[in-house]
């Protein structure tokens, strides 16, 4: 089966990432699921997840309003990868929380999680949710404060899953 792209993006950087994340995949489906909803996402094994953290560690809108639909979903025979979006230096106690809460989910629905992210001393947060054994639940990214270190941080992350993903 093949691999796809959910995310959900209020400011177009979520789905930025999607996009040049797709490109590094070799052009993996992408859909927002604002427009698509989750429909789409039981008829992938691989799945890539975008999720970017709003204000006190919530879920973006888009997120929010499908949550109930996708604790539905039964993970058990597919591979995941997350990718999460917030602002560690406005919002430190809870730096991608919401990718945190969208991990918790996957793997309480029997899904594999792959593609975990060393925490570095280029991150700046107080607490996160997406942390879990001393490692980010994914790509940690930081649109906000730290975009210069986006594309490094894509093709770092890419490589480090494209064999289990793919």
């Amino acid at each position: 089966m093949a691999t796809a792209i959910f995310y959900a993006s209020s400011t177009g950087n979520t789905e930025d990432v999607a996009q040049r994340i797709s490109s590094k995949l070799d052009g993996i489906d992408t859909f927002d699921i604002a427009e698509n909803k989750l429909s789409n996402i039981i008829t992938y094994n691989k799945i890539i997840l975008g999720i970017s953290t709003w204000g006190e560690g919530d879920l973006q809108d888009d997120w929010e309003e499908v949550i109930d639909e996708f604790e539905k979903i039964d993970f058990t025979n597919c591979t995941v990868a997350l990718f999460g979006l917030g602002d560690q230096e406005g919002y430190g106690d809870y730096y991608l929380d919401a990718m945190g809460i969208i991990y918790e989910k996957v793997i309480a629905q029997g899904g594999t999680v792959v593609g975990q992210w060393d925490i570095t001393e280029e991150y700046y947060h107080e607490e996160s949710k997406a942390v879990v054994d001393g490692k980010f639940v994914g790509l940690a990214l930081d649109e906000d404060n730290q975009p210069e270190l986006t594309d490094e941080r894509i093709e770092q992350w890419c490589k480090i899953i494209k064999d289990k993903i793919l």
